[in-house]
């Protein structure tokens, strides 16, 4: 049997002790393996482009070019690599910006190392990431956000399957890969198949993105 391939991961912070910490936190964990490091988000973007790891932890407040702006270019890869905001600054308006922008999480540096290790294979895993401290913030937020803007069911939904609408209220209910692999009775490899479908045919780049596109449509009501 082929050994699975270690999670391969990129540093992005501006702060060298920062990367040092992170680096030495995840090399003593099974299964991942930091393959770049990088002071700003260009650079992040170029060795991303260069390495294709499967996730970027990217710092904020970067120079030359901060985390929020490198967002997009890192998600236009492909394959692209999965994005998970590492920062200090959790206010309300970062965490939208770096969703919004295409971020599978948003992860507090304030977190233990057993939250980074798990938070780097969900993301890996292709599910989303959020502190537990804005998660809640966040989804009432991009509802608010969204009143009025899409009254009723989105004409975007009409491309999905039956199998793909029961995983996107799935996704809509905040349940990781391997539970909605539980409940359709389907192997998590499917699962990712219908997630990376239903985000293509909705033109969502994220599953934050879905999951409040379920809610703003009322499949979830």
């Amino acid at each position: 049997m082929t050994p699975q391939r270690p999670v391969r991961v990129l540093l992005a912070d501006d702060e060298q002790m920062i990367r040092t910490g992170v680096r030495l936190i995840l090399r003593h964990a099974e299964g991942i393996e930091v393959v770049a490091e990088a002071p700003d988000g260009a650079r992040a973007v170029e060795l991303a482009a260069e390495h294709r790891p499967d996730v970027v932890l990217l710092d904020i407040r970067m120079p030359v070019l901060d985390g929020l702006a490198a967002v997009a270019p890192l998600t236009a890869l492909v394959p692209a690599p999965q994005v998970v905001m590492l920062t200090t600054f959790g206010d309300e308006e970062n965490v939208l910006r770096a969703l919004e922008s295409g971020a599978t999480g948003f992860l507090l540096k304030d977190e233990g190392p057993e939250e980074l290790i798990s938070a780097v294979r969900a993301a890996a895993a292709g599910d989303a990431v959020l502190s537990p401290g804005v998660t809640g913030t966040v989804i009432r937020r991009m509802l608010a956000a969204g009143t009025g803007r899409h009254p009723g069911p989105d004409p975007r939904l009409a491309a999905l399957t039956d199998r793909e609408r029961e995983v996107l209220v799935m996704l809509g209910g905040g349940l990781a890969n391997s539970e909605i692999a539980g409940r359709l009775g389907i192997g998590v490899g499917t699962v990712k198949t219908h997630v990376g479908s239903i985000l293509e045919k909705t033109g969502t780049t994220s599953r934050v993105q879905a999951a409040v596109l379920a809610h703003r449509s009322g499949l979830l009501a």
